[in-house]
């Protein structure tokens, strides 16, 4: 943690096609090696995959929901008191939330093997969507870990 003062939190610029800071967050945790255009390539395909296969809904409001189910509320950090590290649970703050939300949909994503990626960030969205798949499976998975270290608890400051 710095010592000397707090890092400003810089506003996120609205996507230009939807006018939306989610859409540029997800195009950023897509980008590799600063390759945005290819990213917003990506993102977009996947976006038109999501508005083909669900006619009549927005795909904006699909992302919303899928990275709404997969925020978790809750995570343990690792806490040293004397001489032992504990698994703390902690509440999760917004912007982490939707932060790993993003990069667990993403990660998922890559790791599909054998299909382009605007296919594979199309099926990630809709499964976490839906309230299953990858990104839904780890957020539980990390709920319950916060879950079985709850004796800890009283460890947070």
């Amino acid at each position: 943690m710095s010592r000397r003062r707090r890092a400003v939190k810089r506003p996120i610029a609205r996507d230009p096609n939807y006018n939306s800071p989610l859409v540029t967050r997800l195009v950023n945790t897509v980008m590799k090696c600063g390759k945005k255009s290819t990213a917003q390539r990506i993102v977009y395909g996947a976006f038109a995959q999501i508005a083909e296969k669900n006619t009549g809904a927005n795909p904006l409001d699909i992302l919303q929901r899928a990275v709404d189910n997969a925020k978790p509320r809750i995570e343990t950090k690792a806490r040293r008191v004397g001489g032992a590290t504990y698994q703390v649970p902690l509440e999760v703050p917004g912007d982490r939330q939707q932060s790993l939300a993003l990069r667990w949909i993403v990660s998922f994503a890559s790791a599909r093997k054998g299909v382009p990626m605007k296919q594979a960030i199309a099926t990630e969205i809709m499964e976490a969507y839906q309230g299953q798949g990858n990104a839904i499976r780890k957020r539980d998975e990390v709920h319950r870990m916060a879950q079985a270290n709850k004796a800890f608890a009283h460890f947070r400051w």
